[in-house]
């Protein structure tokens, strides 16, 4: 196993990787919207949080030989279901074309309070 770190992405606030590759695939924690200068929340709206969510993953991706295009799975935690229109929204531009297998669900709540969690699975 290879774990990975990049700077382009929030530092783990617990006992965690960013991400572990096995056997060809990229295992990426959930990423929520902390800016990864400064490890904090970041973006009012769903749509400013989705994309730094959805932009940590790709540098996440990116720091371990992979990319977006190469997504299998991505699963995404809102903590307000209603809200998922306007992600939906934000996520289909960034996947430009990429198709993966995706669940979405509520959350009951998020970690400091923040709209939306995202963890994926990509090949490498």
């Amino acid at each position: 196993m290879e774990y990975v770190s990049t700077e382009r992405a929030p530092e783990p606030v617990g006992p965690y990787s960013q991400a572990v590759v096995h056997e060809g695939l990229v295992w990426v924690a959930g990423q929520v919207a902390l800016d990864p200068a400064s490890g904090r929340p970041r973006g009012e709206t769903i749509e400013e949080q989705a994309e730094l969510a959805l932009a940590n993953v790709a540098a996440i991706l990116d720091a371990a030989g992979s990319s977006v295009a190469k997504l299998i799975r991505v699963t995404v935690y809102l903590a307000d279901i209603s809200e998922f229109p306007r992600f939906n929204a934000v996520y289909a531009q960034f996947l430009a074309g990429a198709r993966p297998a995706r669940s979405t669900l509520q959350a009951g709540a998020l970690p400091l309070g923040l709209k939306i969690e995202v963890d994926a699975v990509a090949a490498r």
